[in-house]
């Protein structure tokens, strides 16, 4: 079932595969919409009731019209579906939205299962970055912001639109919320020294082709949530979705079995 959440002063499309127990809640990265999911949906839907949603201004979501915090939003999701409690599966910009929600609401939060995360509170220099998004887009070239995109966080599928038609597709696509989201997303608080509180069953799996700051970052993650499983996933960079679904399936999974 597909509906709109209303959220603050926005909304949010989202689907809900319906079913009994408890509910799988999908967060999507910031290379990616909801789609992204697609690869494990159908496995994870035949055993869960899965809920997914486009954060604002992707997919099918509207742009926002003013401020907005990503936990907040989380949390209107679980809320308009009359979720007590969720298993959330968060992945980089999703899974630091993910963090944030079960430190602010950690009785809502049944497991975590992270996928190459973000997290707020890290000390992650992302000015170069910033800077090349922001020249390629001054001068009009969204493609060559695609074909950049692609070489820091695509490398298994070659790095470029031509090799890895796939995850172009899916950064091609986000990028008018990068743009449309500018001054309109709040950041959560800090959490990267708040880590130590999560009381849930975690599992966090990164991409040992990712950047190497990621790579550290989720190796730093790991370490502060108590009791979290750390996972290597040896063919993924920053989309492991695409790149490893049977694995991450698996991996949730598994989460699952110890949150119930």
């Amino acid at each position: 079932m597909e509906t709109m959440v209303s959220v603050g002063n926005g909304e949010l499309w989202a689907e809900d595969s319906g079913g009994d127990g408890l509910p799988l809640v999908l967060v999507h990265p910031g290379v990616g919409d909801s789609t992204i999911w697609d690869p494990v949906l159908a496995a994870l839907a035949a055993r869960y009731r899965v809920v997914r949603y486009d954060a604002r201004g992707y997919g099918r979501s509207p742009a926002p019209t003013g401020a907005y915090s990503p936990s907040a939003d989380l949390a209107a999701v679980l809320d308009h579906f009359g979720l007590a409690r969720a298993v959330l599966v968060g992945s980089s910009m999703g899974g630091a939205a993910s963090v944030s929600l079960t430190l602010d609401a950690p009785e809502r939060v049944a497991g975590l299962a992270l996928f190459v995360p973000g997290v707020t509170g890290y000390d992650f220099d992302e000015s170069d970055l910033n800077q090349e998004v922001a020249r390629l887009a001054e001068a009009g070239d969204l493609e060559g912001i695609v074909r950049h995109g692609l070489g820091l966080w695509g490398k298994v599928g070659g790095g470029t639109p031509e090799a890895d038609p796939v995850a172009a597709a899916h950064l091609r696509a986000v990028l008018p919320a990068w743009f449309s989201n500018v001054g309109h997303q709040q950041p959560d608080a800090p959490a990267f020294d708040r880590l130590g509180e999560i009381a849930v069953p975690t599992v966090l799996a990164l991409g040992e082709q990712d950047r190497p700051q990621v790579v550290a970052c989720n190796e730093q993650m790991a370490a502060r949530i108590p009791g979290c499983r750390l996972v290597r996933l040896a063919k993924s960079d920053h989309y492991p979705t695409l790149r490893e679904p049977e694995a991450v399936a698996r991996l949730v999974e598994e989460l699952y079995a110890e949150a119930r």
